[in-house]
């Protein structure tokens, strides 16, 4: 009863071809998409994944498609690809954010705000509570933290609340990092995100002088944005558009930027918030959903939908945006854009969301107003609901040893790679996508989650397939989205 090898045959000395790793997914009824390693997608009839597996692709009769396969890395001719080399490289490229470790550094340099917007994701509280704002012995050890990180270019991102309301704070803060930098011979970038509010001048000046970017809200028309963003006895919108155009002028069109948040009510009016951004001027618009933290909770009416219905105000809004680049204006969608990049290029994207390992820790990191420190901005919403399960330590307290390698942050790392995520591992667009363990854990209750029931997984899954079939279905579309990576858009009009 001894157990004897099978005979070489047995182990693939006779076969067409050799497999090389790759995922499929169909995109409708007679079209799948099949992604290798390093995304790299085809787009094929319905079955082809089947007989590619099946080796009932011929050289000969299947010319073409063969050729693809085998440029493309999902097949091969011989057990180790001639060209290994050269997909080894393309895959240490699609992960080469990884090297430098963490950029983004978010200070909440304080709580306070004047608005009272319904979707707040922390607990704002009013404009005259300055015991709230983040004390200098914070900054300093903050600015500390993150001169000690391993990369060369840092982003220095002030937070609130309303951030302008502490503005000697963060001049404070960006004096002092400019001596740290020239010292540790770093480079940094400074953003203040701010619903411009209480813009001045002065601060105007400051931000130029300084290379200061300015992020911001812009929710859509007037009756849109003022329902959403609430300033007490004061047009929330007319100050945020006058803003933009103030900071415009002073810093260049390049160096302001808006962001949406979509509720119920922006649900029901894709066009016209397209239609405002174009109007306004910009050149591109973030279709982002609301995020499950904060007051965003406490008002269910407002603020709770359906995946299902933000992925159709996603596909109408998208489709007015195609059209207008059709139309000879140019302006991308954001979070197309970021999974295009994936799609269609060698290079990696820095958005925190779609990073596999996550962004957490590994690109982003955020000191509180307290002196708290957080894996991630939602990280530090979720504790604002007293829930510090990503709480990773006190700038007073601990070393950056203790915060980037200790305890709670190996804990994350087990969960944050979703290439070995239940439900990720498989998939055809797990390496367009990335692993969110603290929106698992707030929608789900735990850090891995369940892909048939994330929201996060239904919301990419769909906006992924549904990208791959635009660009599918017609080749202009295609050339848009290409114009939203390269910045070349003399492409649409050929």
């Amino acid at each position: 009863m001894t157990r004897k090898f099978l005979h070489v045959e047995n182990f693939g000395a006779n076969i067409p071809y050799y497999l090389l790793p790759f995922r499929f997914h169909r995109i409708n009824e007679t079209k799948e998409v099949i992604v290798n390693e390093v995304d790299d997608f085809l787009v094929v009839p319905v079955g082809t994944a089947a007989q590619i597996i099946e080796r009932k692709i011929n050289r000969r009769e299947d010319a073409t498609l063969y050729g693809d396969l085998l440029a493309n890395f999902f097949i091969s001719e011989q057990p180790i690809p001639e060209l290994i080399d050269v997909l080894a490289t393309r895959y240490r490229t699609k992960k080469s954010f990884l090297d430098h470790f963490t950029s983004l550094h978010i200070f909440v340099i304080s709580l306070r705000c004047e608005h009272t917007c319904h979707y707040c994701q922390v607990s704002r509280v009013t404009a005259d509570k300055d015991k709230f704002d983040m004390g200098r012995e914070h900054i300093n050890a903050g600015i500390e933290m993150m001169m000690r990180s391993p990369n060369p270019h840092v982003t220095m991102e002030f937070q609130g609340g309303e951030a302008l309301l502490a503005f000697d704070n963060i001049v404070y803060a960006v004096e002092r990092t400019k001596q740290e930098a020239v010292l540790r011979n770093k480079k940094v970038n400074y953003v203040i995100c701010t619903n411009l509010a209480p813009l001045t001048e002065e601060i105007l000046a400051y931000c130029k002088e300084n290379a200061i970017l300015i992020s911001t809200s812009l929710d859509g028309p007037e009756f849109i944005h003022n329902k959403n963003r609430h300033k007490p006895h004061s047009n929330s919108y007319q100050l945020a558009v006058d803003g933009v155009m103030k900071c415009r002028q002073e810093l260049g069109e390049e160096n302001v930027s808006a962001l949406l948040t979509t509720t119920n009510l922006s649900l029901q009016h894709p066009e016209e918030i397209v239609d405002e951004y174009v109007n306004r001027g910009f050149r591109n618009i973030f279709l982002r959903p609301i995020s499950p933290y904060g007051f965003a909770t406490k008002n269910a009416g407002k603020n709770k939908y359906q995946t299902t219905a933000f992925l159709e105000f996603y596909k109408k809004a998208l489709n007015t945006i195609i059209s207008y680049n059709l139309n000879g204006y140019y302006i991308r969608e954001d979070y197309a854009s970021i999974i295009l990049k994936k799609m269609l290029t060698p290079f990696p994207v820095g958005y925190v969301d779609l990073q596999s390992p996550a962004g957490i820790i590994n690109s982003v990191i955020v000191f509180n107003y307290d002196g708290k420190i957080y894996a991630s901005d939602e990280a530090r919403m979720l504790a604002e609901m007293n829930d510090f399960t990503f709480l990773l330590g006190d700038l007073s307290v601990n070393t950056y040893e203790e915060i980037f390698y200790g305890e709670k942050s190996m804990e994350l790392a087990e969960v944050f790679t979703n290439e070995s995520l239940p439900g990720c591992s498989d998939c055809a667009f797990q390496s367009y996508c990335g692993a969110d363990p603290v929106f698992n854990y707030t929608t789900q209750g735990d850090t891995w989650g369940h892909r048939p029931t994330s929201s996060f997984c239904q919301r990419n899954m769909e906006i992924m397939r549904h990208l791959i079939e635009l660009m599918d279905s017609d080749k202009k579309i295609e050339k848009v989205f290409r114009s939203w990576i390269t910045g070349k858009t003399d492409a649409i009009k050929n």
